[in-house]
């Protein structure tokens, strides 16, 4: 029986050339001359420092855009709140990988709801759908594409 598996990645690679280019846009930019700014690649993400609040939140267009000419995207990635210590202010910015319960089940309830013959698992952090028909996979795809969950899913494993 033909299937694939909705899932949610980021390639860690694609996020470190993001970050890279994002800190060499930085030297170039002339609202950031003789700042103390940066972008910090973390385990659990990227952390975004600068002396302001307001240059913290112009760095977080800049990593977006840098992460969308990389063809990540910008829904995957999930900020925190501005922390300030001292004069500096910081904002810790991951990215999502892995779809958690709760989207996972609208995923599947949409799924079913949609009335193809295909019948939609959750399988850990990804869900497994599995149906008779090619055509009524390419349904789901289209139907999952069209679905606004707040989150970016990728197809991945498609069988015949």
């Amino acid at each position: 029986m033909p299937s694939f598996d909705i899932v949610t990645e980021v390639d860690n690679t694609e996020i470190r050339n993001a970050i890279e280019n994002a800190n060499r846009e930085l030297t170039t930019r002339y609202d950031f001359k003789n700042v103390d700014a940066s972008f910090e690649l973390k385990d659990d993400g990227v952390k975004v420092i600068s002396e302001s609040d307001f240059q913290v939140q112009q760095m977080m267009d800049i990593l977006r855009n840098n992460c969308t000419k990389r063809k990540i995207d910008p829904r995957s990635l999930k900020s925190g709140d501005v922390e300030h210590s001292g004069k500096t202010y910081s904002k810790l910015v991951s990215f999502i990988q892995g779809i958690d319960k709760d989207i996972a089940k609208k995923l599947v309830k949409l799924i079913k709801d949609s009335k193809l013959k295909v019948q939609a698992s959750i399988q850990g952090d990804k869900v497994r759908v599995t149906g008779k028909k090619r055509d009524d996979l390419q349904s789901t795809m289209a139907i999952v594409r069209e679905a606004e969950l707040d989150q970016p899913f990728q197809f991945d494993n498609f069988r015949d």
